[in-house]
C-alpha cells in the first residue's frame, strides 16, 4: 500500500459521567477511526477541525502518540466536547457543545493533496446536511479519485436538517466501496428496519454494506455474498460499548486495502476478525481499539482501564 488512509470527520473530547465519577477521553468516531487503522498497522491521517485550547492539545498529543498525522482546521468555538452519561448496561446518551454542533473541516491544498495520495478516504460522523461543506468534500474526493469508505454516524444533537443529512450521505454513498450503517442510523435516518436500509444502500450502488446489529452481531452485504456473524465471545465482560462500532468499520477497511475479499468466505473472515475487536474494545473504558490479544490472560474485574 502506498499513501496513508485519510479520514475525514471529527475530534473531540469524550466527557463520561456515570455514578462513579466524570472522566475524560480524546475521542470522536472519525478519530477513533484513524488510530484504530494506525493500531493495526494502516497508516493513517486524520482530517478534523481542533481548537486552540488545552483540549486541543490533548487531541494533538493523542494522535502523535498512536502515530496519525492531523491536517486541522481551526475552529472558532473552540474543541468538541461531547459529555456521555452511561446506563448500568453501558450505552451512552450524547449532549455536544457548540463547537461540535458548528465543526467545519476545510478542504484546501493540504487536505486534497493528502486525499489525492490515499488509497481510501474514509468518512464519519460528517455534517451531511452541510450543503456547502458537503459539496465540498464531493468535490475533493471526486477530483482525487480514491476509493471512499463511509460511517454515517448520525447523531440528533448534531444533527440539524434530517432531509438533507439524507440527500449529502447518499449523495456520497452512491457507489462507495463501502457504508456501515446499524440500527439506530436505520432509525434516526428513516425510521426502518436494518434490513431495509441495507437493501437501499445495495441498490444505491454500495460494493459492501456493513450493518451492526448490536447484540445480534452483524452482517455485510457484498454483491452475491452475504454473511453474518454473532457477537464475538472473549473473556470479560463488556465495560463501554462507544467505541465498538467503529473498531468494527476500522477493521473491516484495513481488511479491505490489505486483502480484499474475494468470496463470502474471505468476507466472513473479516466480518468474524472484526466482532473479535469489537468485543475486546468492549471490555475496556473508552472508546481505543483493542485487539483480541488484549484480553488473553487478564482478570479484567481486578485491573483498571
Amino acid at each position: 500500500m502506498t499513501g496513508r488512509v485519510v479520514v475525514v470527520g471529527d475530534a473531540l473530547i469524550d466527557e463520561l459521567r456515570d455514578d462513579t465519577g466524570v472522566r475524560e477521553f480524546v475521542g470522536g468516531a472519525a478519530l477513533n477511526v484513524a488510530v484504530g487503522l494506525s493500531r493495526l498497522g494502516v497508516p493513517a491521517t486524520l482530517i478534523a477541525m481542533v481548537g486552540d485550547d488545552e483540549a486541543g492539545d490533548h487531541i494533538r498529543s493523542y494522535l502523535r502518540d498512536f502515530g496519525v498525522d492531523l491536517i486541522e482546521t481551526p475552529s472558532l468555538h473552540g474543541s468538541s466536547r461531547a459529555v456521555s452519561t452511561r446506563t448500568g448496561g453501558g450505552e451512552p446518551t450524547y449532549v455536544f457543545n457548540e463547537a461540535a454542533q458548528k465543526r467545519r473541516v476545510r478542504f484546501g491544498e493540504a487536505e486534497r493533496t493528502a486525499l489525492a495520495d490515499a488509497p481510501f478516504a474514509v468518512v464519519s460522523c460528517f455534517p451531511f446536511d452541510d450543503v456547502a461543506q458537503t459539496l465540498e468534500f464531493a468535490e475533493a474526493v471526486r477530483d482525487a479519485g480514491t476509493r471512499l469508505a463511509i460511517d454515517p454516524n448520525p447523531r440528533s444533537g448534531m444533527m440539524s436538517d434530517r432531509a438533507e443529512f439524507l440527500r449529502g450521505f447518499e449523495s456520497l454513498a452512491a457507489g462507495a466501496a463501502l457504508v456501515k450503517v446499524g440500527e439506530d442510523d436505520a432509525t434516526l435516518l428513516y425510521g426502518e428496519p436494518l434490513d431495509a436500509l441495507r437493501a437501499r444502500l445495495v441498490d444505491l450502488g454500495v460494493e459492501a454494506v456493513l450493518a451492526t446489529q448490536g447484540s445480534a452481531g452483524a452482517a455485510i452485504e457484498a454483491g452475491p455474498d452475504v454473511v453474518t456473524r454473532p457477537i464475538s465471545s472473549l473473556p470479560g465482560r463488556i465495560v463501554d460499548t462507544m467505541g465498538g462500532g467503529d473498531a468494527a468499520f476500522a477493521t473491516t477497511v484495513a481488511g479491505l486495502i490489505e486483502n480484499p475479499p474475494s468470496d463470502a468466505d474471505a468476507w466472513g473472515a473479516l466480518l468474524e476478525h472484526a466482532m473479535d475487536v469489537a468485543a475486546a474494545t468492549c471490555r475496556f473504558e473508552g472508546a481505543l481499539l483493542r485487539l483480541p490479544s488484549s484480553v488473553e490472560g487478564i482478570d479484567l474485574d481486578r485491573i483498571g482501564t
